[in-house]
């Protein structure tokens, strides 16, 4: 979860991203689909332009096979154009689609929330439906509303993500009882507006909790090798810490390097990995969300304004799959995880 899912990030966090295979005919135990109560589409084929943050991140492929699952049911077809990471790259991509009229559906996720508004704002005059999927569009990132006037989100709003991710390592901390309970935290990419809001509101939440002691803060990145360097760095300057917070994919680069240390895990994030770590007490808790559901749920409510029938504007993805995204180990005791690390 750019994650932050490591999120649930991303990303997250955020939610929930990263370099990884998928196999995208596998949801575990949702299916992609499983969300989409609408008619199979009519009137001709519909295409469905994704727009994700790199197609080397576990997170957007998981993400696309949901959505390409449920247009192929329901009489569409869809399509990834990968920004990889690059916000103007997206920018010109979203242009460009608007120009030639390719698709009538955009499932966006924005690198960039500010950046990609004057395209969004255009596509949404050229009616295509557009649907803002996981981080916001536009400056804010403490709302699920639409900040472009005519589009629908489906989003897990950062600083929620930030605060419960915060919530989980105070949780963390008391499990310990320790007194100071020192926690570092990974920060996704210092670059996306969407990280910094995250880090935000994780560290306002630690910050305000007496007992617990912010000891590190450090970007710790979306993959294992940038997360083995933000544990090396941090064990270097702090070898007692107790909690650390980060996405999924650098917590399991940071277990790695502190294989012989009594560190709790809080992962941003939602693989298969993530969650069996949880079970099997390895990691403390993680924030979840069902991230192919929200795939295919993007497509569903894209495709249905398509063909003029009434969506709602505002939705939520924690309330796809309600109660799991504070994944401590009861809360994902019947969960699997809906793509692969």
């Amino acid at each position: 979860m750019v994650a932050r899912w490591t999120a649930l990030p991303v990303l997250a966090a955020v939610a929930l991203l990263t370099t990884a295979c998928v196999n995208p005919a596998d949801s575990g135990t949702a299916t992609a689909t499983g969300s989409a109560t609408s008619a199979p589409a009519t009137g001709g084929p519909k295409r469905i332009g994704f727009f994700g943050f790199a197609k080397a991140n576990s997170f957007s492929t998981a993400t696309f096979a949901g959505i390409e699952e449920h247009a192929k049911a329901n009489n569409a077809t869809a399509e990834f154009l990968d920004s990889n990471f690059d916000a103007q790259a997206q920018v010109q991509q979203l242009q460009d689609a608007v120009t030639a009229k390719r698709f009538e559906v955009f499932v966006v996720q924005a690198n960039d929330g500010a950046a990609v508004v004057p395209a969004i704002r255009s596509a949404v005059r050229a009616g295509i439906s557009v649907v803002v999927h996981f981080t916001p569009v536009g400056n804010r990132y403490d709302t699920a509303e639409p900040q472009v006037e005519g589009t629908i989100t489906l989003v897990d709003v950062p600083t929620v993500n930030g605060e419960g991710l915060g919530r989980l390592a105070v949780e963390a901390c008391k499990s310990k009882k320790l007194d100071p309970c020192e926690v570092g935290y990974f920060e996704g990419l210092k670059a996306l507006p969407l990280d910094n809001a995250r880090t935000q509101a994780a560290v306002d939440v630690l910050r305000a909790t007496p007992g617990v002691e912010l000891k590190a803060q450090i970007e710790g990145g979306y993959t294992q090798e940038s997360g083995r360097k933000a544990m090396q760095d941090v064990l270097q300057k702090d070898p007692g810490i107790d909690v650390i917070i980060g996405a999924s994919q650098a917590i399991l680069g940071a277990e790695a390097v502190a294989k012989d240390k009594d560190i709790l895990y809080v992962a941003n994030g939602a693989s298969r990995q993530t969650v069996k770590a949880v079970q099997e007490g390895r990691w403390y808790a993680a924030y979840y969300l069902p991230v192919k559901t929200l795939g295919a749920k993007a497509a569903e409510l894209g495709l249905n304004k398509a063909l003029g029938r009434p969506v709602p504007t505002t939705n939520l993805a924690t309330e796809v799959d309600p109660g799991k995204a504070m994944g401590t180990k009861e809360a994902l005791a019947q969960v699997t995880g809906e793509y692969d690390e």
